[in-house]
């Protein structure tokens, strides 16, 4: 338990410290595309990189690289996270996922509304309603870590289970939703690389080489297939072994790690402090340049912004009341509910996932910097907000301060022993 404890004090500190990062990659993209720099700006992004071997070529522009490849990283690391929390973590059992479950899935719903509701008659604008419905973890752990150590670390992991669940959700929004035509026959080569996989898992194959190697093949057949590219990420994830060699299932340090949580630590820092700096930097660059009080009040960017600002606090904190109050679930121990609505409001920083749901949306270039206008006024005001509320409620708390404390197999924070 002790070895668990650790790693989820870990994540949160190395979570925490990349949503400082991607805030100023999000400001460095602000001032390259207004200013002198714009045109090398847009000339970088625009770059176009090609790979080819015989008959196969993938050539793209460098932002697509980012956004496709990668991206793709990214969300493979988030495939590992799920399952390990589904099978190890603070979502294996009903009583632990179950309310920051039906907490993402108000979070996720009412902001949709929201969105719907103001586009209702704007078709050309409807597809983009899942924006607003993402969570971005590592800017919201970056708000958390703004206010020190007066956190109770029950809070912490209650939003890091959210945005999980938050970030299941947006997969299966991506994969149902944003899918254009389907290239049969290239799909069945990546379903039979992913059977190649579950079988290398079956027989007990631990090294990683193998998994890398056809999950390279796979994310090309995605690539090619019309599914985004970023989905083979998470299915390669999910057949990665949470086992060790030995049969263990918790194998964390050392040589006895299993080959998930070997690639969930060695990618973790890349992930935190590279791909999504780099993906922040090349989606966050909002041009001004003419830019009036009707492009702020549109009906695309309002109903992002509004659907961060509004329907994320009243989806999570709305959810979570009704089902406390109708006895489904407990709140965990040491929270309040102004911790709650502190912690609804920071889950309106949708960032990354909703600057990424926007790029599949959408590819008029007018559309996607109305995209990055919500997203950045939506989640700005989310991340204010939150950061402001929670401070008045911690700095009522006894002491004015609470000291991170172990969290119990159940989520909840655990009294600290005497020392």
């Amino acid at each position: 338990m002790s070895v668990i404890i650790q790693r989820i004090s870990e994540f949160l500190k190395l979570e925490s410290a990349s949503g400082l990062i991607l805030m100023g990659a999000a400001l460095l993209a602000l001032l390259a595309n207004n200013s002198p720099l714009s045109p090398w700006y847009d000339t970088l992004l625009s770059t176009t990189v090609a790979i080819q071997i015989g008959e196969l070529e993938i050539s793209k522009a460098l932002l697509l690289w980012i956004n496709d490849g990668l991206m793709a990283v990214f969300f493979f690391l988030v495939g590992l996270e799920i399952k390990r929390e589904l099978i190890q973590g603070e979502l294996s059992s009903f009583d632990k996922a179950a309310l920051p479950a039906i907490a993402a899935i108000g979070g996720m719903a009412v902001p949709a509304l929201i969105f719907v509701g103001i586009n209702w008659g704007s078709p050309d604008t409807l597809n983009g309603w899942a924006i607003p419905a993402a969570t971005d973890i590592a800017f919201a752990l970056g708000i958390l870590m703004l206010l020190g150590n007066r956190v109770p670390l029950a809070l912490k992991v209650m939003l890091l289970a959210v945005a999980i669940i938050d970030d299941l959700g947006a997969i299966l929004i991506i994969a149902l939703f944003y899918t254009s035509d389907l290239s049969l026959g290239v799909l069945g080569l990546a379903a039979i690389g992913f059977a190649a996989l579950v079988s290398l898992n079956l027989s007990g194959v631990r090294r990683i080489s193998p998994y890398v190697l056809i999950g390279i093949v796979i994310w090309v057949c995605v690539l090619k297939s019309g599914i985004h590219a970023t989905l083979a990420g998470v299915l390669i994830a999910l057949t990665i072994p949470l086992r060790t060699g030995d049969g263990v299932d918790a194998g964390v340090a050392g040589d006895h790690q299993s080959p998930l949580h070997k690639l969930e630590h060695d990618l973790h820092p890349w992930i935190a402090y590279m791909v999504l700096p780099l993906f922040a930097f090349a989606n966050a660059g909002v041009s001004f340049s003419g830019m009036s009080l009707s492009d702020i009040t549109g009906v695309l960017p309002l109903g992002i912004a509004l659907g961060l600002i509004i329907g994320k606090p009243l989806g999570v904190f709305g959810f979570s009341y009704l089902a406390v109050k109708s006895g489904l679930v407990k709140l965990p121990e040491g929270l309040s509910w102004a911790h709650v609505a502190g912690l609804s409001a920071i889950a309106g920083i949708g960032f990354t996932m909703s600057l990424f749901i926007g790029t599949l949306a959408f590819n008029s270039g007018d559309l996607l910097n109305e995209v990055r206008i919500g997203v950045l006024l939506g989640s700005t005001v989310s991340a204010l907000a939150g950061y402001f509320f929670l401070r008045a409620v911690l700095g009522q708390d006894k002491g004015g301060e609470t000291e991170d404390r172990p969290v119990s197999s159940s989520g909840q924070s655990a009294s600290a022993s005497p020392s």
